[in-house]
């Protein structure tokens, strides 16, 4: 049976404005605010500089001029619209093809079926590494994984987003989140400790313990509370014939690209000095591999599909290959509407300061309270997902406040790397729950491709399980690691002499 509380949030939910509805008010919105916090006085201290930080209204002159000066940079420079049209376009082309179709058909009907949920939350844990692949590649494929199983494609939908998004800070390798987070924590730990430094390896071990915990979760989850809850499937079921000898010779073909593929891949990244790699450093983490990875997933899928088709026969002229592009285009319309109000939202927030400003205020308040050791890491833990729905960005949120928890909790007796994995558990489990997170956007239009009235309340209604869930038994985790004094990482620790 649905859960009732579920039910209920999910007709609140969805009596929400369209979401494009949504953003043009809440921008409207701050603008009001932050006209009247301005003239109140509202401002913080920033915590590195000292320097006190206003409200700064909008509905002025000057805040006329930047809007109108940066409405279309507004939208071009939004992260998510390149990443999602680009990645769209080469999918576009194997999916018009019918090499995704093939694919499945090939491999997933022949996987075992208690198994898919906890490959597709494990998956999407995985593709954090590579950037935002996953929210444009995977959710998507993981309802077409579903729903060729015979199962509701939004619960397939729901796993891959929990696993991306709801997991984004775990995982068995070292991303580039990682070095980044830990340069901030380093700055801020010199600011009592000169000449301490936070490796990017510092919750190493914790992350692969998470990578376990949130698969194990995501699927449980899935299985006992969403699954049930969607029930049956009304829609249009996938029809997975048999492999024709065609699609058998074009999957040979694709797979053949797929290994010529790889292997130029790994020429370039396995050397020292190879042509993938950073030019100055050799780095592979802040690499034009990692910076690109879209680009060469969408130039794989395209070329696949292409020599796919060709092969196959579904491609017969060179019109069939930009035909695939522009179908795929086609169905981002509603998207490229949100996204353009979206983006003026997040860019009125950032310049009203009231993002930085709420950020501050919420970490003062718990700097302010007298709490143990596990009590003030959980009590951040909450702090850090409750400020994560109202700020998108890890790194920016960390900069602000990791110069006020991370100096407090070391002279308190607690490393910067716990501090820093503190602040990872909360960030990333309301990740999921929250309409500002940019690509929200982009799963409300996934969904809405199997249930034309799903609106934010029915994703909202989905995820929270997910959220709460993750949110407890990665807090548990915690303790768990605190109470035994594990380390985090090669050679951080947990606790340290004040």
């Amino acid at each position: 049976m649905p859960s009732p509380l579920l039910q209920r949030i999910e007709a609140a939910g969805n009596k929400l404005p369209h979401p494009t509805l949504l953003f043009i008010y809440l921008c409207g919105f701050i603008l009001l605010l932050s006209s009247i916090l301005s003239a109140i006085g509202l401002q913080a201290v920033h915590p590195l500089t000292g320097h006190s930080i206003d409200t700064v209204n909008l509905l002025s002159r000057d805040g006329l001029h930047k809007m109108l000066a940066h409405t279309v940079t507004n939208f071009t420079h939004f992260a998510p619209v390149g990443t999602v049209l680009v990645a769209i376009m080469g999918i576009g082309v194997a999916e018009h093809s019918g090499l995704l179709a093939t694919t499945l058909k090939a491999t997933v009907l022949k996987a075992p079926r208690q198994l898919l949920s906890f490959v597709v939350v494990l998956t999407g844990v995985l593709s954090s590494l590579a950037a935002d692949t996953g929210y444009v590649i995977l959710i998507p494929l993981a309802a077409l994984v579903f729903l060729s199983v015979g199962r509701h494609p939004i619960a397939g939908i729901a796993a891959a987003f929990a696993g991306v998004s709801g997991g984004y800070s775990a995982n068995l390798m070292i991303g580039p989140l990682d070095a980044i987070l830990s340069g901030i924590s380093t700055e801020a730990a010199i600011l009592v400790a000169p000449g301490y430094e936070v490796s990017a390896a510092g919750n190493y071990y914790f992350l692969i313990a998470s990578t376990l915990v949130i698969s194990l979760v995501g699927t449980w989850v899935t299985e006992k509370i969403i699954v049930p809850r969607l029930g049956d499937y009304q829609g249009e079921k996938s029809d997975f014939s048999a492999i024709t000898d065609e699609e058998r010779k074009g999957l040979r073909a694709a797979a053949w690209f797929s290994i010529l593929f790889i292997a130029l891949l790994c020429w370039g990244l396995i050397p020292e000095h190879g042509v993938l790699r950073d030019p100055e450093t050799g780095s592979v983490l802040r690499s034009p591999f990692i910076q690109g990875i879209v680009t060469l997933v969408a130039l794989y899928s395209a070329l696949a599909g292409l020599i796919y088709g060709r092969v196959s026969g579904s491609f017969r002229s060179s019109s069939d290959f930009v035909e695939g592009m522009e179908k795929s285009m086609a169905t981002m319309a509603t998207y490229l509407v949100l996204m353009f109000f979206a983006a003026q939202f997040v860019n009125y927030f950032g310049w009203s300061q009231l993002g930085i400003i709420t950020a501050i205020k919420g970490a003062e308040l718990l700097q302010a309270l007298k709490l143990s050791s596990i009590t003030l890491l959980v009590s951040f833990i909450f702090l850090a997902a409750i400020i994560n729905l109202f700020i998108g960005s890890a790194s920016a949120k960390w900069a602000l406040i990791a110069p006020i928890f991370v100096p407090m909790l070391l002279l308190s007796g607690i490393t910067p790397e716990a501090a820093q994995m503190a602040y990872r558990v909360g960030d990333s489990s309301t990740n999921i729950i929250t309409p500002l997170m940019p690509y929200f956007g982009v799963v409300v239009a996934f969904v809405q491709q199997y249930d034309r009235k799903a609106g934010i309340g029915t994703i909202i209604a989905t995820m929270l399980p997910y959220s709460i869930s993750f949110l407890v038994a990665w807090s548990v985790l915690l303790i768990v690691w605190m109470q035994f004094n594990w380390p985090l990482g090669p050679g951080a620790q947990i606790f340290i002499s004040p």
